[in-house]
């Protein structure tokens, strides 16, 4: 959730986690994240450009991925590693929703 908060890409996700998830392959952490899907907790999108008022590049979450996608993108395990370019763009993304956002922290 606190991932979600930070809309941080799923590498980064893993690198909070404790053992043994932290070394633990997509599949099981995809059984970790979809509950919390279900609950309409949290969404998964892309990363996508975003250009700021300044004219700066940047990035932002992209629209939630469907549901019966998800199963599959997170169990594939490249989806948990940094990109070897280092260009989040097309990473997946976890944000609150505002179902999410009412959960006290």
């Amino acid at each position: 959730m606190l991932n979600a908060f930070e809309i941080d890409i799923l590498p980064g996700v893993r690198g909070d986690l404790e053992e043994p998830y932290e070394d633990a392959p997509g599949a099981e952490l995809a059984d970790v994240l979809l509950p919390l899907v279900d609950r309409r907790w949290i969404d998964v999108c892309r990363v996508i450009p975003w250009t700021a008022p300044d004219g700066s590049s940047g990035f932002q979450p992209g629209r939630p991925i469907a549901r019966d996608e998800l199963p599959a993108l997170l169990a594939n395990d490249d989806n948990w590693e940094y990109p070897d370019d280092g260009e989040w763009i097309g990473c997946l993304t976890l944000i609150l929703t505002d179902k999410g956002r009412e959960i006290p922290w």
